[in-house]
């Protein structure tokens, strides 16, 4: 399947963040559907205030995926961080904040079912 990135479905915009997300992309087995998610974020974002609320204040969602352009920072629940760059190719486990460090484009490939849940909880955030 290919896809351009005008197609996939914008599902959140907000100043310094596009989350893009197209449900169905393919089936990992054992971990149901997937969707394809194509991110555009600006230095300094912070996911941490919008995963409050989730199991830990994390994303408990895997992910698998490229940058494009940019650097992020992830911590986990024990606080250990690791940072990706542009062309790095990454798998980010269940329990997991991200701090964008320079603007990034990302792609990512998640269980469709869990990141959803993830990514509707960060919609309901900006709506409070």
């Amino acid at each position: 399947m290919r896809i351009v990135k005008e197609d996939i479905d914008v599902r959140m915009e907000i100043p310094g963040a596009v989350i893009r997300q197209r449900t169905d992309f393919g089936d990992a087995t054992g971990l149901g559907k997937i969707s394809c998610e194509y991110f555009s974020l600006s230095a300094g974002v912070d996911t941490t205030p919008l995963f409050q609320g989730l199991e830990g204040n994390l994303c408990q969602c895997p992910h698998w995926g490229f940058v494009l352009r940019g650097q992020l920072t992830t911590t986990d629940a024990d606080g250990a961080q690791e940072t990706v760059n542009a062309n790095d190719l990454f798998y980010w486990p269940p329990g997991h904040n991200v701090k964008v460090d320079a603007d990034a484009e990302i792609i990512m490939f998640s269980p469709q079912r869990e990141h959803s849940h993830v990514i509707n909880h960060m919609i309901e955030k900006v709506k409070s």
